[in-house]
């Protein structure tokens, strides 16, 4: 039985040609939880750092972060439609919404990411490392350099350097959520570059646990599965777009408003003894 509140594919026809890719023109329209999620002050007085919070699974997390309690840093690469439309709702949600502009591949933009949220919140509770970048391959072949260099400096190494920044600011109770993909364990032969990524995140965040157990700060991942996002048609080739999201035992991809619980609850204070995670949120598909 498959559930028929939530779009199935087939899909109609669509790609985007700039890759992360935009919301509006999206058949169907992304759920973020604009109309239904309901916040019950969970993170109530925190402040946090989104990264790729403009669309998808980053604006479904601010939303409900913002309903939550907490202010927003919304960091993005240069969709800024998706960006202010994000900020509307947190702001809307009574919270203070910043957004900032720029490339997580420069380490200067990282530190930057870390400093402006201090300054305008004046600390840092949540760090959600989210931004990533992929593009379907179908030999190692058409991999170049450049394109293998690029998701690595996206996903991991940005990573790397935000975290590393915002150490300075966290206290502890501060918590930090990887997105990772279920792609860390179940690799995707057409993504390979992205799925070596997860992969990574996944190892990083399970050593990034045990350095900072001593200094009261948590880290998790969220393990994403086929979710319905701007990458989606900007990154798949249109028959894969069509179909997305049927290879799982829901038989249909996930909203980003699915994912939000779970970077929530990782984020509050009620996970004091989860660190080092991967929460699966994959449509039925089991994660090793």
């Amino acid at each position: 039985m498959t559930d028929t509140h939530r779009p199935t594919p087939p899909f109609p026809d669509q790609q985007q040609d700039q890759t992360p890719g935009q919301t509006a023109p999206m058949k169907p329209q992304p759920d973020h939880g604009e109309q239904t999620y309901k916040g019950s002050g969970r993170l109530a007085g925190k402040a946090a750092i989104i990264t790729g919070g403009d669309s998808g699974i980053g604006r479904a997390v601010a939303i409900a972060f913002a309903r939550e309690g907490a202010d927003v840093l919304i960091s993005y690469l240069n969709e800024d439609d998706d960006a202010r439309e994000t900020a509307r709702w947190v702001e809307e949600a009574g919270r203070k919404a910043l957004l900032l502009r720029g490339d997580i591949t420069n380490p200067a933009h990282c530190m930057e990411i870390v400093e402006r949220a201090f300054e305008a919140f004046g600390r840092l509770d949540v760090l959600v490392n989210n931004a990533a970048y992929q593009m379907s391959y179908p030999s190692l072949e058409d991999i170049s350099d450049e394109e293998w260099d690029k998701t690595f400096d996206t996903n991991i190494g940005a990573m790397f350097r935000i975290t590393r920044a915002a150490l300075k600011y966290m206290k502890p109770g501060a918590s930090i959520v990887n997105t990772s993909s279920i792609n860390a364990d179940h690799p995707n032969p057409g993504l390979i570059a992205y799925a070596t990524t997860k992969g990574a995140i996944q190892n990083f965040t399970g050593g990034l646990a045990q350095l900072l157990a001593e200094r009261g700060i948590r880290a998790n991942c969220v393990a994403p599965g086929p979710i319905w996002t701007p990458l989606i048609p900007s990154t798949m080739p249109a028959e894969k777009v069509q179909k997305f999201g049927e290879q799982v035992p829901m038989k249909r991809p996930g909203q980003p408003a699915e994912l939000a619980a779970a970077y929530v609850m990782l984020a509050s204070d009620e996970a004091s003894y989860i660190s080092g995670a991967t929460i699966a949120v994959t449509g039925g598909a089991p994660i090793i």
